[in-house]
């Protein structure tokens, strides 16, 4: 099955750290394969190709069959999107002409409900929802880096039908013939609103701060906040029916104290350093949002939303 789904028509929207590192492992294997890019990014991978440094998967440089603007992409089999949160609409918007009945849309992206947004805005295609946990970013001359020993997705769709089951699967055939680590998820729900969680902590407070994981374990006080923030986001989750349990919390904090490099930083931090728009709403934004609807105290995500949103005036 690998090779003929391989040569089916598969789209990559967004070339920054989570797109590149795809459109890189995709480039090697697919055929008709389209990187969306415009401006520089596109006239670097038409002039260099896509260029990959991978810690966990070696140096790679490929060229795809197309390197257009999303508004100039052809038909597609499969799409995915790994934009920020902030573009989606505007992406959906530019690629519809590019979805069909039977085109398969995988969203690689931060938050809970970009599966739910492109299914709204688009009405046609299948959403296969994912999240994948990555350290990757985009570079100054465009090519991309990836750091550490894994890179792994997991895709699935909420109580999924025989038809959307088949989709799932096709994903999962490419993402094996690319040699991409990924598993279908069981609940794909509680799969994105783990990593969501975790990302409210991390993304929020190294934001906040400006400080790397080390820094932030090291400062008891700040360490009690990163728990707080944890708490706060799951008791949003329980309080919405998502069905993570006390075992998610733990090993989220797990990591952070124990896991982490000590020099970890997130790419809400990055982008709130370099002064570019970030996704300030996506992690603490979210969650007072929800958590003011639901009548649930989350003080400390409060406190931090409004100190990012400054820095992004």
């Amino acid at each position: 099955m690998n090779q003929e789904i391989l040569n089916k028509r598969i789209a990559v929207v967004g070339i920054g750290g989570v797109g590149g590192y795809l459109a890189g492992m995709l480039g090697r294997v697919c055929g008709h394969l389209t990187m969306a890019a415009r401006g520089c990014r596109r006239e670097s991978i038409l002039e260099n190709g896509l260029v990959l440094h991978s810690d966990y998967k070696g140096e790679i440089r490929v060229r795809p069959e197309h390197a257009v603007p999303v508004s100039e992409m052809g038909e597609q089999d499969y799409i995915f999107v790994c934009v920020k949160n902030y573009s989606l609409e505007e992406v959906c918007r530019e690629m519809e002409h590019a979805v069909t009945e039977d085109t398969v849309i995988i969203p690689v992206m931060n938050g809970v409900d970009p599966g739910e947004r492109i299914r709204s805005l688009l009405g046609r295609g299948t959403v296969v929802d994912s999240l994948i946990y990555i350290v990757a970013f985009a570079n100054e001359d465009y090519s991309i880096t990836q750091q550490g020993d894994f890179a792994n997705l997991r895709i699935g769709i909420k109580n999924a039908d025989g038809a959307q089951q088949t989709k799932v699967r096709e994903v999962s055939a490419i993402l094996e013939g690319a040699d991409i680590d990924h598993q279908i998820a069981e609940d794909i729900e509680v799969e994105i609103w783990r990593k969501y969680i975790l990302n409210c902590a991390y993304n929020t407070e190294s934001a906040y701060y400006d400080n790397a994981i080390g820094q932030l374990r090291s400062d008891p006080v700040k360490a009690k906040e990163y728990e707080a923030l944890v708490q706060e986001a799951y008791e949003v989750a329980l309080a919405k029916g998502v069905g993570v349990k006390q075992e998610h919390v733990d090993a989220i904090l797990h990591r952070f104290y124990y896991e982490l490099a000590e020099d970890a930083t997130s790419s809400l931090q990055r982008d709130i350093r370099a002064g570019k728009r970030a996704e300030v709403e996506t992690f603490s934004g979210y969650i007072a949002q929800e958590a003011e609807r639901l009548g649930i105290s989350v003080p400390v995500t409060e406190k931090m939303y409004e100190g990012l949103k400054a820095h992004q005036k």
